[in-house]
């Protein structure tokens, strides 16, 4: 996602009150903090003892993100498992009901929202049984794979949440009901953008499959081990250039 937040923005408070914060630290696994600072959802989580005004609950299962408010600072955003999925009202009950089913992954669509014509790309997150609307607009695709540039028409699909494939067969596709952000038929792989003039480069563990039936491989290709070394010698590079500040 293009938003990205700083750490130090996060509203501590508001983790504390639901048990997620220790000594003025947010007490999450570097996994979901980076889900979090990406602008995307956390994996299912149980939050324990919430109080709601008069109501208290022993414990809840929800995924958490943040959100920025008129005032430019950052909500924690709650996202339980709701009992119905309701629908956004430009779906219709045939869309909305593939998405839940499964039958489709997501769906690419012009709508209308408060009056502005939209392009949102809609999925449906069988864990929180909730749909979740994402402004195309807002997913930034990487300009390199495992070290192979991505052509206009592979960076559109992935905006659009179309499966993209490279030479060397590794598949892909944006989503934001994951935490990663990206699916692929790799466990692993490695995303670079184009920052200043340089390469910034951002490696993928553990991703999950395209599809509920995919399966994933761990067999690599030559331009992800290639990826991998560049990325390396980058993060050698920085520290040592680190280091030379520091010396001074």
């Amino acid at each position: 996602m293009q938003e990205v937040f700083e750490e130090e923005d996060i509203p501590v408070a508001e983790f504390e009150n639901i048990g997620l914060s220790k000594d003025g630290r947010i007490d999450l696994g570097e996994h979901d903090l980076k889900a979090l600072l990406a602008g995307r959802r956390t994996a299912m989580l149980r939050l324990h003892n919430l109080e709601d005004g008069d109501v208290k609950i022993m414990h809840l299962d929800a995924k958490l993100s943040l959100r920025r408010n008129e005032q430019g600072n950052l909500d924690l955003m709650i996202h339980p498992v709701y009992r119905e999925p309701e629908a956004p009202q430009y779906l219709t009950d045939n869309e909305a009901e593939k998405l839940a089913k499964g039958e489709l992954v997501n769906l690419d669509k012009e709508v209308e929202i408060n009056g502005v014509k939209k392009e949102v790309l809609i999925e449906f997150d069988k864990d929180t049984n909730e749909f979740v609307i994402t402004d195309t607009e807002r997913i930034l695709a990487p300009d390199y794979v495992n070290n192979e540039e991505l052509t206009p028409e592979q960076k559109l699909r992935f905006k659009k949440g179309k499966e993209v494939e490279l030479s060397d067969g590794t598949k892909f596709r944006f989503s934001a009901t994951d935490p990663n952000g990206i699916r692929s038929n790799k466990l692993h792989l490695i995303a670079s953008l184009l920052i200043d003039g340089g390469l910034s480069y951002l490696l993928y563990q553990g991703l999950k499959a395209l599809n509920k039936e995919d399966k994933v491989s761990e067999d690599y290709s030559r331009g992800y081990y290639d990826a991998l070394e560049d990325m390396q010698v980058r993060q050698v590079k920085d520290r040592m250039k680190g280091q030379n500040v520091h010396s001074r």
